[in-house]
Order: structure tokens, then sequence, then C-alpha cells
């Protein structure tokens, strides 16, 4: 079995070929600018060179058709005929309180995917996008939609509720959903297996950092809180997002700048975060390399790292505890920085951090805590793509 697993964005389609049933990805790459001049899809086939390729790409449809003829070209495919595709597995951003599990895609679906555009303006469109082009160029392949907030809906109404009068939940659905989903479920899942210890007995927190970042409680293998909300924009402070606010201070900015809502919404999603606060960059390796320097950028990473530090703090409190802390992403896999800054500190809480351990650069999953830690400290990196492929096999066997 074959599983095209596809991340529609507003101007890029990511892809990767997965064989659910041994975990392996025989070939991945990405379609960018769509539509716009220098469209490019750069494929790389498991052990063979990377190629690129560039062309007139003037929307999904193209892209994916684009997808398709390196999938099966001689040279660079992986695949011989479209029909040894078993089925298309879509990452879909939002689905708000219609889908906790992911879900074979009908009529109906699309409908309800679409109805969640409101919550996902920049997401949800393009996911759409991706799924009707690929409905028709592989018309008799099932599909299956995967979503971020999925994974969240197990949430109490106590942890997603916002203190606002209850109407507003009930008419417009204005409430904590949570992202990274995908992510937060497979870090949660391997750490567990590493501990050897069901995830039912389990509490983890899991710290997804990266551009876009959030944390998660995870208490007995389900989401008990996370830091994103209503939208991705809540919680840590990220790489162009201001995360955490009071909401008073964008009513104060947008009178006294006399700005609009949608260029007050470019701010806190585009100009804010490390980037706004370092004036420099939004990308944490280059904000490291000046920390000696660079006043600004110090206090980026400063902020950064104490934000995570009190949502674990928070999040040890809601569970009564935790068994484990997981870093994921790009920087929670790569920065022993931000993980020595973030944990220093919190041997209350049986967190102590070998720094021996922290710093040695290698990949792949590792443990790091100090000899005294009650508390596992793990780097995990994380496979979205392969949750996917693993959702979407287990939905298509249930019709065989």
């Amino acid at each position: 079995m074959k599983v095209l697993v596809l991340n529609s964005g507003s101007s890029s389609v990511k892809y990767q070929m997965i064989d659910p049933k041994k975990e392996e990805c025989l070939a991945k790459g990405v379609v960018e600018r769509i539509g716009m001049a220098g469209a490019m899809l750069t494929h790389k086939p498991k052990d063979r060179e990377q190629v690129r390729l560039t062309g007139e790409i003037l929307d999904h449809k193209v892209a994916i058709e684009y997808v398709m003829s390196i999938l099966l070209s001689k040279n660079h495919g992986v695949i011989k005929d479209k029909n040894e595709i078993s089925a298309v597995g879509h990452r879909v951003v939002h689905g708000g309180e219609a889908f906790s599990n992911s879900v074979m895609i009908t009529s109906e679906v699309i409908k309800e995917i679409a109805n969640c555009i409101e919550y996902a303006p920049l997401h949800n469109p393009a996911n759409l996008k991706g799924i009707r082009a690929t409905q028709a160029i592989l018309p008799n392949i099932p599909e299956v939609a995967v979503f971020d907030t999925a994974f969240h809906q197990s949430m109490p109404m106590h942890a997603f509720i916002y203190g606002l009068p209850y109407v507003v939940y009930k008419r417009h659905g204005i409430r904590r959903y949570g992202f990274h989903g995908t992510s937060h479920l497979y870090v949660s899942d391997r750490a567990a297996k590493i501990l050897k210890k069901p995830k039912d007995k389990l509490k983890i927190i899991t710290c997804h950092l990266g551009n876009g970042s959030s944390i998660a409680a995870i208490k007995n293998g389900k989401s008990l809180d996370t830091s994103m909300g209503f939208t991705p924009l809540e919680g840590l402070l990220m790489g162009t997002r201001s995360g955490d606010l009071d909401p008073a201070v964008v009513l104060h900015i947008m009178n006294k700048e006399e700005m609009t809502m949608h260029e007050m919404n470019t701010m806190l999603n585009k100009h804010s975060g490390i980037q706004g606060l370092s004036g420099l960059s939004s990308d944490m390796r280059e904000i490291e390399e000046v920390l000696d320097s660079n006043v600004q950028a110090l206090l980026s990473h400063q902020v950064f790292c104490y934000r995570l530090k009190k949502y674990i703090g928070a999040y040890c409190a809601a569970m009564n505890g935790a068994d484990a802390i997981v870093f994921t992403g790009g920087i929670g896999e790569n920065s022993s920085v931000v993980r020595r800054d973030t944990l220093n500190e919190m041997q209350f809480f049986g967190i102590e951090l070998d720094s021996r351990k922290n710093n040695k650069r290698e990949n792949g999953e590792k443990e790091i805590q100090g000899k005294n830690s009650k508390v596992k400290i793990l780097i995990i990196p994380t496979n979205e793509e392969l949750v996917i492929a693993r959702d979407t096999m287990a939905i298509v066997n249930k019709l065989n």
C-alpha cells in the first residue's frame, strides 16, 4: 500500500509518498510559487539525488499534475502507475468542532471544511484547492482529511472556553481549538514507546517549537490543554507571531496608529514575535549567533524561553506533575540554548537537564535529562506526514 500525503498551502504543495506498512518515505518534495513567476518543483526520491523542475504552474491542479508526473517518471519516480496509490491523505488545518478524528472525504466533509474557512482563512481554502485538484486528477482513489485541530478536541470545556459571554461561543464557535495536533500526537506516542510505558498512564508535555510554536499537556494519551487558541496566533512567542497579549493592546494600537483590521492582523501575524522584538530575524539560528552582541536579539530569546518555561510550569500544575517533556520542531530539536534556558531553575518540578547530553550534536531521538531528574526530557523529531499516512491507511482499510 502506498499513500500520497499532501499539504496544500496558498502558493505551495508539499508532498510525500509513504509506505505506511513499512513506515517508509519513498519520495518527498514541494511545489513552490504556484501562480507566480519562477514556480518550481523540488523532488527527492529515497536514496537518489534531489531534482528541481521549473515551469508555468498556474494553480494547484497543475501543481499536483507536476507531482504525479515526477512520481511516475522513469528517472525520478517511485511508482509505475497511478493505481499503485491506494489513497491520498490531506492535511487540513481547521476542522472546528465537527471533526475529532480523521475522516474519509465526502461532499459533506468538504462542506464542513468550507464552513471552517472563517476560522482559518489563510489555510482551509488552500487545503480545499488541494482536495479538489486531487479529486480531478485521481478520481477513483479514496481521500482522507486529517485535521490539525482534531487531536485537541479531547480538551475539557473549562480548558477551551474563553471568558467571553457564553452566547459568543454558541453563535460563532469562539473557543480554543489548538493546532499542530498531528505533531503532538506523534511525539507523545513515541515518548510512551521510548519510556516503555502505556500512554494512558503518562503525563507528557510536548513542545513543538519552530517558526510556529505550540505546547500541549497530554494526560493519559489525550490532549488536556494546548497553547494555540481560536487561531494559531495565541500562546508562545513565535517567529513572526505575537503570542499571548492583553486584548486591549490591539484596540489601543489600532486607535493610536489609525490601523485597519487587515493592517493589525498583518502586524500580529507577520511583524511581531521574534522578528518584531529583535528587529533582526524570525530565525532562531540567526538570533543565537548574536546573543552576546545584540541586546534586542537577546531580549527576543529571553522572552521566547520565559514564556515556554511558564507554560511548562502551568501544565505541570494542570496535570499534577509530568512524566516527560518532549522537544520537537526545528527549534526544539536543534537549539540546545533554548532547551537550556527554558529548563534552567526548574528543579522544584523535578526537572534537571544534563548539559553534556543537551549540547551533544546528533540527529534522532535521545534522552537529555540529568541523573537526578524525576522528569524525562526527550528530543523526538516529529513526523506529521506519517501520522497522516497511518490515519489514511486505517480508514481506507475499513472499507475493504
